[in-house]
């Protein structure tokens, strides 16, 4: 299907063709693979399924990656409109959302360079902001702080890809794995080793 001129400017998508529950209803039992499977074959209610069930959450992540909100959206419509493109040419998935969380990352990165934004990632004093509700889900997990606050100042100070693996943990639920192909790793121990360190740093910088 030939984008419209409205998914050429990154800014709507046509799902009109399509209930709301449709897409949900026919592909949530299904394993990723299958979606994958069914995507890359034509299935526009895969496509559907895709893009509704993880554009919020590519949102979220992509505003840690760039604070301008305009760009993440239409880079979140383009990673789309590619995948669009390329049906019947996509390589095998395992991990949906891993695999979009990167495509989406990458292409904030193009973007930020073509208009020559400075990307945070850069820099580690740019810092990567956790909201409080993210906060909060660290609070919970590891039982480790009394007040947001404390753990706000320990996450300030740790390195942007620190920040950014705990971001994936803790708030996406990404797996070890999936962190790993989020962030380029080679191998999971790696992921895991971040997480590792960014955990006792908080915890060495929480007793103090």
């Amino acid at each position: 299907m030939k984008p419209t001129s409205k998914e050429a400017s990154g800014r709507e998508l046509p799902f009109s063709s399509f209930p709301h529950s449709e897409p949900i209803h026919h592909f949530h039992t299904k394993t990723d693979e299958e979606i994958w499977m069914a995507l890359n074959a034509g299935s526009e209610l895969a496509f559907n399924y895709l893009y509704r069930i993880h554009i919020g959450l590519m949102f979220r992540y992509g505003c840690q990656i760039s604070t301008d909100k305009g760009l993440v959206k239409d880079c979140i419509q383009n990673v789309f409109i590619q995948l669009r493109k390329k049906r019947g040419d996509l390589t095998n998935v395992k991990n949906c959302k891993a695999y979009l969380f990167t495509c989406l990352k990458n292409e904030i990165r193009k973007k930020i360079r073509e208009s020559n934004r400075v990307y945070v990632g850069v820099k580690e004093e740019e810092g990567f902001p956790i909201s409080l509700s993210h906060e909060a889900i660290l609070i919970q997990k590891e039982q480790e702080c009394e007040k947001v606050q404390q753990v706000q100042e320990a996450l300030n100070q740790l390195t942007t890809r620190q920040r950014q693996a705990l971001l994936l943990l803790y708030v996406e639920g990404m797996s070890y794995q999936e962190i790993a192909q989020a962030m380029d790793f080679n191998e999971v121990k790696s992921a895991r080793k971040l997480v590792y360190r960014a955990l006792s740093s908080i915890r060495v910088l929480l007793k103090k």
